[in-house]
């Protein structure tokens, strides 16, 4: 197939070290555009990763009759009006995670999706450790699925960090908590009944710093995380059954040039001593996400994964932070 033809739209730090760069090894992928709101950023970015076309505003770019899908890594605020912008302007929108701030406000995407292909950039559900624990789980290999546990963390208490903005979206459970909800519907191939939520606030910022959730996928079975901005960097992913576990030893952040593995475990040996490990060679889930929106594009396979399940996740994430203003269970 043709390659597409992408945009990219800001130089934010996802997008400048981690999709642009997948992207770009992609021969399906051309990333032909970047466009920020400085044309000096804009021009550095552009030479820094060899991008022909740098724009000093997104309205350029998306005038560009040339650009045939846009990568919006914008702050959470900006992700609905800009992706409105891009599809208004014919593009095709691969949008970054969290794809609104609210159900609500992912809602008003429905019309312009019917136009052009949008997407969330949930690159972890492109990785094959990801694809490969949900295939040990239908299989039935670790027996009924029961419980999954989810941690991530980092430490960011830079005050200008978008992440610790509370006008623009921040805060860790549109950050990262997202991807525990996410991991949750992917895993139980379900949506959560109900949720209850305990969040801890930083006082100067405003934002969740640390939120811990308990989630009830109904017929017993639970999704528990922590998630925090403000603890040690630390990521794992356990999934529980009846006759044996999973665990994602990498689930979120996985090295472009590194294996990674995921570990299958019957629990026959205390310590992890029974635990066997499934390897994975070097992939870049950015270069997969970025193929997979191309094809889909391309018309070569559909959307694995639309703008409904985008509005699903947001469901949640309203419904976690419901809770912590009702210090109770909430319907999702």
């Amino acid at each position: 197939m043709q390659p597409v033809r992408w945009g990219i739209l800001s130089t934010a730090k996802i997008g400048r070290t981690k999709v642009v760069p997948g992207m770009m090894k992609s021969p399906l992928c051309r990333v032909a555009a970047v466009a920020s709101r400085s044309e000096e950023a804009a021009l550095k970015m552009a030479a820094e990763l060899g991008i022909r076309k740098a724009y000093g505003s997104y309205e350029a770019l998306l005038a560009d009759p040339d650009i045939e899908a846009i990568y919006n890594p914008l702050p959470n605020h900006l992700h609905v009006p800009m992706t409105l912008a891009a599809a208004a302007a014919g593009k095709h929108v691969l949008c970054e995670k969290p794809i609104a701030i609210t159900a609500d406000e992912a809602e008003a995407l429905k019309q312009a999706s019917s136009q052009v292909l949008i997407a969330e950039a949930f690159m972890v559900r492109h990785h094959p450790q990801w694809q490969r624990a949900r295939e040990i789980i239908r299989a039935g290999d670790i027996g009924e699925l029961r419980s999954i546990q989810v941690i991530f963390s980092y430490f960011n208490v830079e005050p200008d960090n978008i992440r610790n903005r509370a006008d623009i979206g921040g805060g860790g459970l549109l950050d990262i908590g997202c991807y525990a909800v996410v991991a949750g519907r992917y895993f139980f191939d379900a949506e959560p009944r109900r949720v209850v939520t305990l969040m801890d606030r930083d006082r100067a910022f405003g934002v969740d710093r640390t939120t811990s959730a308990l989630m009830d996928f109904g017929d017993g079975r639970q999704l528990t995380f922590t998630i925090s901005t403000q603890s040690v960097p630390y990521q794992r992913v356990q999934i529980l059954g009846t006759k044996g576990r999973i665990e994602i030893e990498v689930p979120f952040n996985t090295p472009p040039d590194l294996p990674t593995r995921i570990f299958v475990d019957d629990g026959s040996l205390h310590g992890n001593r029974s635990a066997q490990a499934i390897e994975f060679p070097v992939m870049d889930q950015y270069q997969l996400q970025g193929e997979a929106f191309s094809r889909a594009i391309r018309a070569a396979e559909p959307l694995a994964f639309s703008l409904g399940d985008a509005i699903l996740n947001m469901r949640t994430l309203d419904a976690l932070r419901r809770s912590e203003a009702s210090a109770a269970w909430e319907r999702v």
